[in-house]
């Protein structure tokens, strides 16, 4: 399995990104983003999914059909966490970025296993869930049914910001919403962006986001 590393070396680094990157895009794309923000003392490790894709159907598709691609990614952003802190970077010392996939990749990851990380940047993307709640399709979440989101992880000392376009072609302002809402309930720092109109891409108000945590040394 493909992995890129950027920037400074974890010992030399002020903090440690799992960058994780979205559909169709390619480990080495969003491994170079903190370099292109100038942020030059960020050491990266961005795991690459195979075919470039972490999993094949709309991250809004019933659990049984998510769960196993979940899982597999959710071990890659274990497997950099796990290199960062063996390299001697602490714990709240480490950053989850993702776009996309990967931002639902990286916020899915904070809900389940988050606990004493610095910051989790989901940049047009929201929560999977942990469940398919009893309840019918709707227009808001694009024609398909809500989840269940059954978290137990302690987000107390993280930051969680969330970027996105009010009228995201793949990601529904409902469950950024929800996203938001479930977060703070586990005691996240939630910094919410919401750009209006249509559009998924990196905004304005994200990259300001990401330089004004990363900027920070405490």
């Amino acid at each position: 399995m493909t992995t890129v590393t950027a920037g400074p070396s974890p010992k030399a680094a002020r903090w440690g990104m799992v960058a994780v990157h979205g559909r169709g895009a390619t480990a080495a794309s969003i491994a170079d983003l903190p370099a292109a923000l100038g942020l030059t003392d960020i050491s990266v490790i961005a795991p690459e999914a195979l075919g470039r894709s972490w999993w094949p159907t709309s991250f809004l598709a019933p659990t049984a059909q998510m769960e196993p691609f979940v899982d597999a990614g959710l071990a890659r952003i274990d497997a950099g966490i796990a290199a960062f802190q063996d390299a001697g970077l602490p714990r709240e010392r480490i950053v989850v970025l993702g776009f996309s996939q990967g931002a639902c990749l990286a916020l899915e990851y904070a809900a389940r296993r988050g606990a004493g990380l610095g910051a989790i940047f989901g940049l047009s993307g929201a929560l999977v869930g942990t469940g398919d709640a009893p309840v019918a399709p709707m227009p808001a979440l694009y024609g398909h049914a809500p989840k269940l989101f059954d978290y137990v992880a302690d987000l107390t000392s993280t930051r969680v910001i969330l970027g996105c376009h009010t009228s995201d072609p793949h990601i529904p302002l409902k469950r950024v919403e929800e996203t938001a809402e479930v977060m703070a309930r586990l005691g996240a720092t939630v910094t919410k962006h919401l750009e209006p109109g249509p559009g998924h891409n990196l905004t304005d108000a994200g990259v300001a986001a990401i330089r004004a945590v990363l900027n920070t040394t405490d």
